[in-house]
């Protein structure tokens, strides 16, 4: 966990924590999380993210997050607004790249249909996955195989792997860099579990990427 060397802001660990007590034995390894992914995202890098029902859910909204302002608006730089007609300079936000594989219905219906729908994911990951991305698989048991089997296109290839899972992390723990396994076993109490770790790594991203959102 060394290697992932960012400086998590401790303000929203200490929110999370005051809001989730049973968190608090996760805070070193999301402290590392934000490393990871703050380390991917300032090297020009993206996350790639899937899961399977509520977690191909959680992957979405987890990508939503990212792609826009969260909890404050991210103007554009004027570098970045240069040769755009006002009304959508002004309107677009700052954006950490963040690419659902969730979101591709003709490709994956398309691969399921030819090839195998189990490894849907793993051909996304394939063709989007670059050394220097961070690869993220949610899965409330560890143990789904579509996300399995992108985890390992994901190693293959040279990203880093991150997963989200319950208690006992399953099959996909070993297969990555760094898995957060959540103190619940059961379904639902997970992915309880998996959105407000989610929202709080988002909200250390932006924090460290476009500073901290203006007191109410």
């Amino acid at each position: 966990m060394s290697s992932f060397s960012a400086s998590a802001p401790a303000g929203q660990l200490d929110d999370l924590v005051a809001r989730a007590p049973a968190l608090a034995p996760l805070r070193t390894d999301l402290a590392a999380a934000f490393g990871l992914l703050h380390t991917c995202l300032a090297g020009g890098g993206k996350l790639l993210l899937c899961g399977n029902g509520g977690s191909a859910a959680d992957a979405d909204h987890w990508a939503g997050e990212l792609l826009k302002g969260f909890r404050r608006l991210r103007p554009l730089p004027a570098a970045e607004r240069a040769g755009l007609p006002e009304p959508l300079a002004a309107a677009l936000q700052g954006a950490l790249p963040a690419i659902p594989l969730t979101g591709f219905p003709s490709l994956a219906s398309a691969f399921g249909n030819d090839v195998d729908p189990e490894f849907v994911y793993a051909q996304l990951t394939h063709a989007l996955g670059r050394r220097g991305d961070v690869w993220i698989g949610l899965s409330t048991s560890g143990n789904a195989a579509n996300v399995c089997a992108a985890a390992r296109v994901a190693r293959a290839r040279g990203l880093a792997t991150l997963g989200l899972t319950g208690a006992d992390g399953g099959r996909l723990a070993p297969l990555c860099d760094l898995c957060v396994r959540m103190p619940a076993t059961e379904t639902y109490r997970v992915q309880e579990y998996h959105l407000p770790v989610y929202h709080c790594l988002s909200l250390m991203l932006e924090e460290a990427f476009f500073g901290p959102a203006a007191a109410a």
